[in-house]
């Protein structure tokens, strides 16, 4: 990250992802994660969802993408805390689910700048406890 100055309470720019079902089925191979809830309705009402989710790895990641990219790369990423508080419901359309990323500087201390991210999707939280810790 820059020599810049970094204050608490700093906002990070917001940040729109789609996620689709053929997105979640690409995923599902890459991360060879193939849990049916992932890309088959029935199974995912079998165990009480209302339809198939996201990964929650893919979740997490995409909300760190948005720190990553203001920190100016991964490698100033120190750590990562989430805590996964609902499902993200992924219908079968083209359209998709919105999920909204905001982030804020918590804290600043020894160099490292703590930053809290809030995962909005059909205005629930879908991440809980969302923090990034970032070398600065």
């Amino acid at each position: 990250m820059s020599h810049r100055t970094v204050e608490v309470g700093e906002q990070l720019p917001d940040r729109e992802v789609r996620i689709t079902r053929a997105d979640v089925v690409r995923y599902a191979g890459a991360s060879t994660d193939l849990n049916p809830i992932h890309w088959s309705d029935r199974h995912a009402r079998a165990i009480g969802l209302d339809g198939c989710i996201a990964h929650g790895m893919w979740t997490m990641g995409a909300a760190l993408s948005q720190v990553i990219e203001w920190a100016g790369g991964p490698e100033h990423i120190a750590e990562y805390f989430v805590r996964f508080t609902r499902p993200v419901p992924v219908p079968d359309d083209d359209e998709g689910t919105l999920i909204t990323f905001s982030a804020q500087v918590s804290d600043v201390s020894e160099g490292i700048a703590t930053v809290s991210i809030e995962a909005l999707c059909q205005d629930q939280k879908v991440l809980g406890a969302a923090k990034a810790q970032v070398r600065l």
